[in-house]
């Protein structure tokens, strides 16, 4: 069950451009679209922001974070096909040769993202994740820990 939820997750996160992501502010949540990308070893999910975005400021003063991916399209079978996929985890800000690493990786997934991201007003952040929770079939649910 492990491995086919293991597949079931890496499938989602190579197919899916899309991601939403939750921050916090004084107590009040904040969701935002954004383009990610996501590791091999699905330890970690990463984006661009500009760093004058609400969700860059709330991000950096709250890394606490869950970050939701999912197939649906809107449809009734959605109920019993679609899968989404919860994240859990701290985000923080890649700086140097890392940002670099994961820039390469972003824009290898987005690649008519390279202007945005490489503009000097554009964060590179990436959420450290603990655990995950897939559900699939509207309300079957199993949980994935990967921190190490």
């Amino acid at each position: 069950m492990l491995d086919e939820t293991r597949r079931v997750l890496m499938d989602l996160l190579e197919s899916q451009r899309f991601a939403v992501v939750a921050s916090q502010s004084k107590g009040q949540p904040y969701c935002s679209l954004v383009a990610f990308a996501s590791t091999r070893d699905l330890g970690r999910l990463f984006f661009a922001t500009p760093r004058y975005t609400r969700k860059y400021s709330n991000l950096l003063k709250k890394a606490r974070s869950a970050i939701l991916v999912d197939s649906r399209s809107n449809r009734a079978a959605d109920i019993s096909k679609a899968v989404a996929v919860t994240a859990i985890g701290k985000v923080r800000e890649l700086k140097g040769s890392t940002r670099t690493r994961y820039l390469e990786e972003y824009l290898a997934k987005h690649p008519h993202m390279k202007e945005f991201a490489t503009s000097p007003s554009c964060s590179m952040l990436a959420m450290e994740v603990e655990r995950y929770y897939v559900v699939s079939k509207f309300q079957n649910v199993l949980e994935l820990d990967v921190k190490k």
